[in-house]
C-alpha cells in the first residue's frame, strides 16, 4: 500500500482511503452485512483512512464504523469525522452549527457511538456563515490540547477561509470533491493548499459513480439524493456518459478499467492527495485499489486532461441548496 502524508502537519494515510457515507445514507439501501465485510477488507488491504460524518444515518455510520472495529486495534486506523450540518427528523438539511459549545457537543456523541477515545481527523462539514471559521478551529484546537483529537480539517472551503483557518491551528488537509469530471480545486484551491502546507483528501473521484464505468439510468432510487444534482438529470446524462465513453476507451488501451484510471488521475494530480473511494462492496474496493498499480505518464495525464477539460460534463456536482452552501464554490 502506497502511504501519503497528509500536508505538512498531518499524519501518514494510505494513498487510498475508504470513505463510508453510502453504507449509511444518500444513495439508497445498502447491505450492512457486506459493508462490514468491505471495511474489514479495506483494513486488510492496508487502507488506514476511514471517512466519515456524525449526520450521515444520523449517526448510524459511525455506528456502522465502530461494529466494525471492534476486533481492529486503534492505531491501526484513521478515522476522520465531518460534524456540524444539521438535519430534521425528515431527512432534510437545516443548515450548520459550528459554534464552539456545538463542536464540543458534536463530538461527545461522536466518541460515544465510535467507542473511541479520540478521532484522529475532526473537520467542520460547511462554513457556518454565522460563526467565524476562526472561532470554530479554535474549539478544535480545545480539543486537540485535551486529548480527544489528533488533527484538525476543513471541508469544501475556498482560499480565503482556509488561510484564516490556518492562522489558528495548523490544519492536516481540506477534503474536496475533486475527479476528471469536477476539477474546480485546480484554479486555485489547490495552489492554496500547497503554499499553506495542508494536504487534500479528494472525495467523489469516481463522481458519485457517473465515471465509474459501471453507471447505469436505472440506478437512481428514490432514496439516492443524486436525483437531485442535474449532472445526472435527462438533459445532461447523454452529453456526460458520451464524456464517460471516451474515457472508458482510454482505459481499455491501457488494460485498466475506468474507475482505475479515473482514480489514478486524482493520485497522479498532486503528491499531497488521498483519494477516497466510496466502496460499498468488496469488488468495487478490489477494483479501486487496483488503480495503485496504474503509473499515468506525464504524457497520458496531459491527455487525460485535454480530453476532460475542465467544464466538459454538463450540470451541477449538487442540488442547488447544496451549492449554496458550499464556500469552496467562492474560490
Amino acid at each position: 500500500m502506497q502511504v501519503r502524508q497528509l500536508g505538512a502537519y498531518g499524519p501518514l494515510s494510505a494513498a487510498i482511503g475508504l470513505g463510508c457515507m453510502g453504507m449509511s445514507d444518500f444513495y439508497g439501501p445498502a447491505d450492512r452485512s457486506e459493508s462490514l465485510a468491505t471495511i474489514q477488507a479495506s483494513i486488510d488491504a492496508g487502507v488506514t483512512l476511514l471517512d466519515t460524518g456524525d449526520f450521515y444515518g444520523m449517526g448510524d455510520n459511525e455506528i456502522l464504523i465502530a461494529e466494525a472495529l471492534r476486533s481492529v486495534p486503534r492505531d491501526k486506523v484513521l478515522l476522520s469525522v465531518k460534524f456540524g450540518s444539521m438535519r430534521e427528523p425528515s431527512g432534510q438539511w437545516s443548515g450548520s452549527d459550528n459554534r464552539p459549545a456545538a463542536v464540543k457537543n458534536f463530538l461527545s456523541y461522536t466518541l460515544k457511538r465510535l467507542n473511541v477515545d479520540y478521532v484522529d481527523i475532526y473537520r467542520p462539514s460547511r462554513l457556518d456563515p454565522n460563526v467565524p471559521i476562526e472561532d470554530t478551529m479554535g474549539a478544535i484546537a480545545d480539543l486537540i490540547k485535551a486529548g480527544y483529537i489528533r488533527y484538525a480539517g476543513l471541508s469544501e472551503v475556498g482560499s480565503e477561509t482556509i488561510r484564516r483557518a490556518s492562522t489558528v491551528c495548523p490544519i492536516a488537509d481540506l477534503q474536496i470533491e475533486y475527479s476528471l469530471a469536477v476539477r474546480q480545486i485546480e484554479s486555485g484551491i489547490l495552489t492554496t493548499c500547497r503554499e499553506v502546507g495542508i494536504g487534500i483528501t479528494a472525495y467523489g473521484v469516481l463522481a458519485r459513480g457517473l465515471i465509474s464505468g459501471h453507471w447505469s439510468r436505472e440506478r437512481l432510487s428514490d432514496q439516492d439524493s443524486r436525483k437531485l444534482a442535474t449532472r445526472f438529470q435527462a438533459e445532461n446524462i447523454d452529453h456526460n456518459l458520451s464524456q464517460v465513453e471516451a474515457v472508458r476507451a482510454f482505459a481499455q488501451a491501457r488494460g485498466i478499467t475506468t474507475a482505475q484510471l479515473a482514480i489514478a488521475f486524482v493520485l497522479k494530480r498532486d503528491p499531497s492527495i488521498v483519494a477516497l473511494v466510496g466502496a460499498r462492496t468488496r469488488q468495487r474496493l478490489k477494483e479501486s485499489l487496483g488503480a495503485l498499480s496504474v503509473s499515468l505518464t506525464d504524457q497520458e495525464f496531459t491527455e487525460l486532461e485535454m480530453l476532460c477539460p475542465s467544464g466538459s460534463f454538463a450540470g451541477e456536482r449538487y442540488g442547488s441548496y447544496a451549492l449554496a452552501h458550499l464556500d469552496s464554490e467562492r474560490g
